[in-house]
């Protein structure tokens, strides 16, 4: 897996053998940051990081600084690993926890973000659960938008969410981008 774009391009990003993680394929990645382009300058969250691989695109295209939650403490150690690798020591923030707790710090700390990427597990409740704790947790900055990398086999229904709207939806084979942003804003 490499970085397609930005400072770090065609560098490759380190990933753990043995963990079942199911990356962001190019594809899907390259059309992401062609419809969020520009990311210069903001924050990015990493929700669901995995591999991180989404996280460290953001900040090879010119992120300000981005954190990623993954609860696996082997894939969070990767991840510091190809954050120093990539030379983004500094402009990145690993938090080993599970979505909830990572987001509720995150409130805590009174952080906020332009971007929300999230991929949690495909076809569990977690879609449900993250659109909850993200309403709840308001870590998204004003005019910000939150990304939902899902199966498209689950529908993100308007009952999800009260706060945000989604504004826009692409599929890509098996996957679905959903486009949130908080109401009056979209």
């Amino acid at each position: 897996m490499r970085i397609s774009g930005g400072e770090a391009r065609g560098r490759t990003i380190r990933l753990l053998k043995g963990c079942r993680i199911r990356p962001t394929a190019e594809r899907i990645k390259e059309s992401l940051f062609g419809i969020l382009s520009p990311v210069t300058g903001g924050a990015f969250l990493d929700l669901f990081a995995g591999s991180g691989n989404v996280g460290l695109e953001a900040l090879s295209r010119g992120a300000r600084f981005a954190v990623f939650v993954e609860k696996d403490i082997r894939l969070a150690d990767a991840i510091r690993t190809n954050v120093s690798l990539l030379g983004f020591a500094g402009k990145g923030e690993v938090i080993a926890a599970d979505a909830a707790m990572g987001l509720g710090r995150l409130a805590k700390r009174g952080d906020r973000f332009e971007i929300i990427f999230a991929d949690p597990p495909y076809e569990t409740a977690y879609l449900k659960e993250t659109l909850g704790w993200l309403e709840g947790g308001d870590v998204l900055a004003e005019n910000g938008i939150v990304v939902i990398q899902h199966s498209v086999r689950e529908a993100l229904e308007e009952s999800f969410v009260r706060a945000m709207a989604v504004t826009d939806q692409r599929r890509y084979g098996d996957t679905m981008l959903s486009f949130l942003k908080k109401r009056g804003e979209e």
